[in-house]
């Protein structure tokens, strides 16, 4: 039994008529009736009655109807899949992020990958950056949205867009009342940040950046996530030192004011080790689209 055997028998028995089934399926009328004999001496039955007059399925052709049409659009489907897989349209792609994507990046990448790879399956894991950079080196992700800057040797990187410091605290501090902060206003406050093995290359640029304002912070705690950094400087202990977009999502009765620090290179970047798929490389044209790499 082949599929054409079944395609044949399926339009035969849709037409009941071999002259309009054969010209269904673009064959000659004896063509039809050698495939349709090569399946009924394969299951031992007769499917048809035929006589001059009229042609009609048997019991045994009404039982094989529905599963041969259910076996034809597996087939299709099957072929379908591979056919997209095979343009990169179709398949599985392994996603990293940083948690402070979530409320901007993440949504605005799942929007696009709906509409333009809706077959793509996106497999999505909270990871700090140095966390990613192994799983990308192991073959364990496909990509990872890294905080940069941050080491990459091995692998390859691009900025997605940069971002800078704000500075976090409650909305009657006395620093609330200014629209901008310079380095020096932090002075002789206890400063919260997220801890250097969480972002190395965040964490190594802010000092550099701060010695070269000849500015040193008094750094309380080193944390390891955002919100913790923001529910202290809720607190009123100190102040919270963050990228903006981790800012976003800020706790009851906490504003944020920009800090006047250079931090050249300094946000949200696509790491991966190598485009050596169709998905891959079909992922990332819509990354470039959402980001184009002039812009980063």
């Amino acid at each position: 039994m082949e599929l054409k055997h079944l395609r044949a028998f399926v339009a035969l028995a849709e037409e009941l008529h071999f002259s309009r089934a054969a010209a269904r399926l673009h064959i000659v009328q004896p063509a039809l009736s050698a495939q349709i004999r090569v399946l009924e001496d394969d299951l031992g039955a007769q499917l048809f009655e035929r006589d001059k007059h009229r042609v009609s399925m048997t019991e045994e052709g009404r039982l094989l109807l529905p599963e041969a049409l259910a076996t034809l659009q597996q087939a299709a489907r099957a072929r379908d899949v591979v056919k997209h897989s095979a343009a990169g349209e179709a398949g599985q792609v392994r996603i990293a992020f940083v948690s402070s994507v979530l409320t901007e990046l993440l949504p605005r990448l799942l929007r696009a990958m709906k509409e333009q790879l809706p077959r793509i399956e996106l497999e999505f894991k909270d990871l700090p950056s140095p966390l990613q950079l192994d799983a990308l080196h192991d073959n364990r992700l496909d990509f990872g949205l890294v905080r940069l800057p941050l080491p990459h040797v091995g692998l390859q990187a691009r900025m997605l867009f940069e971002e800078k410091l704000v500075v976090a605290m409650p909305a009657d501090d006395r620093l609330s009342r200014k629209r901008r902060l310079q380095p020096s206003d932090l002075l002789g406050r206890p400063i919260f940040v997220l801890a250097r093995k969480f972002a190395p290359g965040l964490y190594d640029q802010m000092l550099v950046s701060l010695h070269r304002g000849k500015v040193t912070l008094d750094i309380a705690r080193e944390l390891s996530e955002y919100s913790t950094v923001l529910a202290l400087a809720a607190s009123g202990e100190g102040l919270g030192l963050v990228p903006e977009m981790a800012a976003q999502a800020l706790p009851p009765g906490v504003v944020t004011r920009p800090l006047a620090l250079a931090m050249s290179g300094a946000g949200i970047g696509v790491a991966w080790k190598a485009l050596d798929t169709p998905r891959k490389q079909a992922f990332m044209r819509v990354m470039d689209a959402l980001y184009p790499p002039d812009q980063g």
